[in-house]
């Protein structure tokens, strides 16, 4: 599933090509993406209605219309906005002012669509928890202090901080030489310290590198993300540790694939 750096660049990709463009006809080629309202109110809110501002709260896509709306787009596992389009298995074409398409392709049909009158209201939003960028360290610690949870799953509790995935998670502890099995609240303070550090400096770096490309994820061109050459963990099972040569593990933690060191990460 795209994660906060993937739907990050596909927001800033989307407000190069799109911003300010109207929507002059909307095609459902699959309504089953379509989560509210009908079909037919869909199209007909969003035609005629140009597009004022675009925003990203954690994994969420939102744009704002000028009629007062907003198109709020939940990729999932293999949701991919591209343009410009055309291409004949999209689920949904937007039509734009200058005759070119964005398309909204999804493979496996998770992804959720939505037009809303006010997209705060959408209980999704309502339960995140604050995105990394929008925390200092003083909270953080003291965030991490309540929680005796394993620190790995923690990471992927959007309640508790917003945005982080599998993915991420594995390659932030492993920076921050944390193993993922140890608890919250027992890390030391000097843990929690380069636990902050690290999911900032990954972040940025994948966001800077566009993302990583490691299933569906593609950039609106239609381009990969550079950051998987940067992985240091995650899905390197049996292969050695580009710090100290000790193979890369991989358990399963919470239903998810967990990647570590053994050695590095304590």
């Amino acid at each position: 599933m795209p994660e906060l750096p993937e739907v990050e660049t596909i927001k800033r990709d989307l407000e190069k090509a799109v911003l300010g463009k109207k929507i002059t006809e909307v095609c459902v080629h699959n309504p089953k993406v379509i989560r509210e309202p009908a079909v037919a109110g869909f199209k007909r809110g969003l035609q005629g209605a140009r597009i004022k501002n675009i925003l990203r709260r954690a994994k969420l896509l939102i744009l704002e219309l000028s009629n007062g709306k907003s198109l709020t787009i939940h990729l999932k596992m293999t949701g991919q906005l591209v343009y410009p389009g055309g291409a004949k298995n999209s689920r949904v074409a937007f039509h734009l002012s200058g005759g070119k398409i964005l398309d909204f392709n999804d493979q496996r049909l998770f992804a959720e669509l939505r037009l809303l009158d006010d997209w705060h209201s959408l209980k999704f939003i309502q339960r995140l928890g604050p995105e990394p960028a929008e925390l200092d360290l003083a909270q953080f610690k003291v965030m991490l202090s309540k929680k005796k949870t394993a620190i790995k799953p923690l990471l992927l509790d959007q309640t508790f901080i917003s945005g982080i995935g599998n993915l991420y998670a594995a390659e932030i502890l492993f920076q921050a030489k944390i193993n993922p099995l140890r608890r919250a609240n027992e890390l030391t303070n000097k843990e929690k310290e380069l636990l902050f550090l690290a999911i900032n400096d990954i972040l940025k770096a994948a966001i800077l590198h566009a993302g990583s490309s490691v299933d569906d994820y593609v950039r609106v061109s239609g381009g990969k993300g550079g950051y998987v050459k940067y992985h240091k963990v995650y899905d390197r099972q049996g292969k050695p540790c580009l710090v100290c040569k000790t193979m890369i593990k991989r358990i399963s933690q919470g239903g998810r694939g967990t990647y570590f060191c053994p050695k590095c990460q304590r």
